[in-house]
């Protein structure tokens, strides 16, 4: 059987205002610089709903900004419940956001969650909330996100070219 095609991609942190939104911009720039950005659809969302109508912490503009990335126009929202409908892939920025996210699901969309760092690059680990530190958190959660992005993009490329005729690639 071939790998379901992923079309769509939600990220979800705690506020929807730090890691999510950024994670949301860092991967649409990567995917563009590959020329696949048109073929998946990108959000982000938050697990509380302490942060809605917000636009991102000002610490995540500035370090998406310094690398080219306008995401001042995102604003926060609350996971909805046709969310676990409307996209193929759901990544948790840590194991809490995860853990919220398969309490939230039905039981047909929990396959489609995972811890985002695990999902990209097969490091358990977690994406740290950087609210409450300084800017060197947001950069460091910048460069975690950066290279899961391009790993993500490969997985994402990859998968795009594995055979449709619905036999088994011993590759994938």
């Amino acid at each position: 059987m071939s790998a379901k095609p992923i079309n769509s991609i939600l990220f979800v942190c705690l506020g929807n205002i730090c890691r999510s939104p950024l994670a949301e911009g860092v991967l649409g720039a990567v995917l563009a610089e590959r020329g696949i950005a048109r073929d998946i659809v990108l959000d982000s969302a938050a697990i509380s709903g302490w942060e809605v109508g917000s636009g991102p912490d000002p610490r995540s503009i500035a370090v998406a900004a310094e690398h080219g990335i306008d995401i001042s126009g995102q604003r926060a929202r609350r996971i909805a419940p046709d969310d676990f409908s409307r996209f193929d892939l759901i990544l948790g920025m840590d194991r809490a956001n995860v853990r919220d996210l398969q309490a939230l699901a039905p039981s047909i969309a929990r396959d489609r969650i995972h811890l985002y760092l695990e999902f990209a690059t097969g490091a358990a680990r977690d994406v740290p909330d950087p609210y409450y530190e300084d800017q060197q958190a947001f950069a460091s959660v910048y460069r975690m996100i950066r290279e899961a992005s391009e790993a993500l993009a490969k997985r994402l490329e990859a998968r795009a070219s594995a055979p449709t005729n619905g036999q088994a690639s011993s590759t994938i």
